[in-house]
């Protein structure tokens, strides 16, 4: 257990505070984790290149807490009314039918290799961007017009990209298993 996989675990267990304080409607602690949550992702990224800490493990948990994350703040702020349902159901929607596949080529065993595309990290910086700026603007009270707006548009066109990209290469990937 490497210094980078015990700061992901962490990040891991920030998830239901940040959505505890969300519902709790305690958006400066809300927007304080996330931003706690936020630096973890970087120092436990930088640790584990700068000093050649990567492992397996690593390479799984780290996105997992990044979806985890993101998808429970998307939640939350969806029912809390915060964002557009429409964009919850988008966000979620791509990474469920991502897991999706990946368990389907697993029970196939046909495992694909998950490797984050430039689009995908483009779609996950857009996301952690339009999820700041909403918690951002409801713990300090300001609008956030028009870069929600603009946040949302680019959530919406990487997510649909990256989603599509990840679909056709699955479907390519799948398409050599021979009918039996």
């Amino acid at each position: 257990m490497s210094i980078p996989n015990i700061i992901t675990l962490g990040r891991i267990m920030l998830v239901p505070i940040i959505v505890w304080a969300i519902v709790s409607s305690q958006m400066e602690v809300a927007f304080a984790v996330f931003l706690i949550a936020g630096i973890s992702d970087a120092v436990d990224g930088f640790l584990a290149k700068r000093f050649n800490m990567t492992s397996e493990l690593g390479a799984l948990l780290d996105p997992l807490a990044d979806k985890a994350l993101l998808v429970s703040i998307y939640m939350a702020l969806g029912i809390w009314g915060a964002i557009p349902r429409w964009i919850v159901i988008l966000v979620v929607s791509r990474d469920i039918m991502i897991v999706a596949a990946v368990i389907v080529s697993w029970l196939f065993d046909r495992p694909v290799e998950m490797k984050p595309s430039k689009v995908s990290k483009l779609n996950t910086v857009a996301q952690v961007a339009f999820a700041a700026l909403v918690l951002a603007a409801l713990a300090f009270g300001f609008k956030p017009a028009p870069y929600d707006i603009i946040l949302m548009g680019l959530v919406t066109i990487f997510t649909l990209s990256s989603v599509s990209l990840y679909l056709v290469g699955w479907l390519r990937h799948m398409s050599t298993i021979e009918a039996k």
